[in-house]
């Protein structure tokens, strides 16, 4: 490795290789300083270290492609620091430098993940062609692993199931919506699947093969979450010890979800105006306007048009936001989906412990049936997952529900527009269809009342059922 890889021409090569953050270490000052300068030249941005350990400590607070490091130093050598920068930060390059180049200095730095040594006396146009070959194996892996992310996300966590009226609605107008580019807002209550609403919106749209990332505005405060979606600059604030891009620029071409929009402090809903009229960002700390290309999808358990008019939304935000807008449905107003749900999270959470599915008793369907779900999707889906864990045999039964849940008062749903009637038409009609839906059965029925059976039976009796 004395003799340059390719002449001229691999130079030439080496100079259009794209700019990478490259830490030096060396604890020979004059070796260090002309390695780094040589490199910084061609364009990149190259930090020095004198040791080992502060290596690695450069290493904790930055984001870095690459290392170059001298095998023999004081304290901690070469390999060492090479062992332990492939333990705690896998995805970086290194390339050794060695004065005493032999097969088996060759051979430890391979075993131990090294990209390749570095021989002494090198000279340094060999030394940019390596760092341009590192360079590119690391970005074609990022790139590898992104494509990964993205057919990932092709998967949504929990597919839109449903075959109630208002999901097929639903399913139906995301197929509508999602191929312009225009804004959506998802509204509905906490578990109802907002987030697969948003995702499916992302990969039915022409930005598809782009990124989609989301972000829970509720929980982080204002300063941090200006970070997040915005980025800052190096110094903006203490802790801010390098760049660092925002979401809406990490999103670029993709979408960007913003999930409980409604929890933004008010200075920030003016700065997330301007991102969405302006269609430019300012990172924390920076003075140029940075153009972005995203599409925005928000999300809300909330009422903003409540938010708005008690001062707590702006108005002219919420019309920026409120231009197709979606709605979730509760569980409790499509539970003829509920078997179908139901048996995914049985199936999905026995793939996940590789164990055979069990059924769903009848009773338990009952049970769920009756259930309030405050919690939506997301609690059925916790429901299933306990129940699958309980459940030792073929069936999953009432004994495998948590008491919680066998306790709970239950929840009747009636469907279709009434007329108004007197409270006493109310009640007797009330007690007949609760008696017809729980099959005559009396201590059903009183239980589903809210009474005990001796008032349900005068209460029969009065009415003349």
């Amino acid at each position: 490795m004395s003799t340059p890889r390719g002449g001229a021409k691999a130079v030439d090569k080496a100079s259009e290789v794209k700019a990478g953050r490259i830490l030096v270490v060396d604890d020979e000052v004059i070796a260090r300083d002309n390695l780094a300068l040589a490199l910084a030249r061609q364009g990149h941005e190259t930090v020095a270290a004198g040791s080992g350990a502060e290596a690695l400590t450069l290493l904790q607070g930055g984001d870095f492609d690459m290392v170059l490091t001298d095998l023999m130093m004081e304290g901690m050598d070469g390999l060492a620091l090479l062992r332990a920068i492939k333990e705690r930060h896998p995805d970086i390059e290194v390339v050794v430098i060695t004065g005493y180049p032999t097969v088996d200095t060759a051979v430890d730095a391979m075993r131990a993940g090294a990209y390749d040594y570095l021989a002494k006396p090198y000279r340094i146009d060999e030394a940019r062609l390596l760092v341009h070959k590192a360079l590119e194996k690391r970005r074609l892996k990022l790139e590898v692993t992104q494509l990964r992310e993205q057919l990932r996300e092709r998967t949504l966590p929990v597919p839109m199931l449903g075959a109630a009226g208002c999901m097929v609605e639903l399913k139906q107008t995301i197929a509508q919506v999602a191929p312009s580019d225009v804004t959506v807002l998802i509204l509905g209550e906490t578990g109802t699947g907002k987030e697969v609403a948003a995702r499916m919106v992302h990969l039915f749209s022409r930005r598809s093969e782009a990124r989609f990332l989301a972000i829970n505005c509720g929980a982080f405060n204002e300063e941090l979450l200006e970070s997040e979606l915005f980025g800052h600059e190096q110094g903006a604030f203490s802790g801010a010890a390098r760049q660092k891009k925002g979401l809406f620029e990490a999103a670029e071409g993709g979408t960007l979800f913003l999930d409980e929009v409604g929890e933004m402090s008010l200075a920030m809903q003016v700065k997330l105006l301007r991102a969405v009229q302006e269609r430019t960002i300012r990172r924390v700390g920076g003075t140029a306007d940075i153009a972005v290309d995203v599409r925005l999808v928000a999300a809300t358990n909330k009422n903003l048009k409540t938010e708005v008019e008690a001062g707590r939304f702006r108005q002219d935000l919420y019309f920026r936001l409120n231009v197709l807008v979606l709605n979730m449905p509760p569980l409790v107003q499509r539970l003829e989906d509920l078997p179908l749900l139901a048996r995914y999270f049985v199936e999905k959470a026995c793939r996940e412990t590789d164990r055979p599915a069990p059924g769903i008793s009848g009773e338990v369907l009952e049970i769920l049936g009756r259930y309030a779900f405050p919690g939506n999707v997301r609690e059925l889906q916790n429901i299933i997952e306990r129940a699958v864990v309980f459940c030792s045999g073929d069936e999953i039964r009432p004994v495998h529900l948590s008491a919680e849940l066998l306790d709970a008062p239950l929840h009747v749903v009636r469907a279709g527009d009434r007329q108004p009637m007197t409270l006493e038409q109310c009640e007797r009609d009330q007690i007949e269809w609760t008696l017809h839906y729980a099959a005559d059965n009396r201590t059903l029925a009183s239980k589903l009342l809210g009474i005990d059976r001796a008032s349900l039976w005068r209460k029969m009796k009065r009415h003349g059922l």
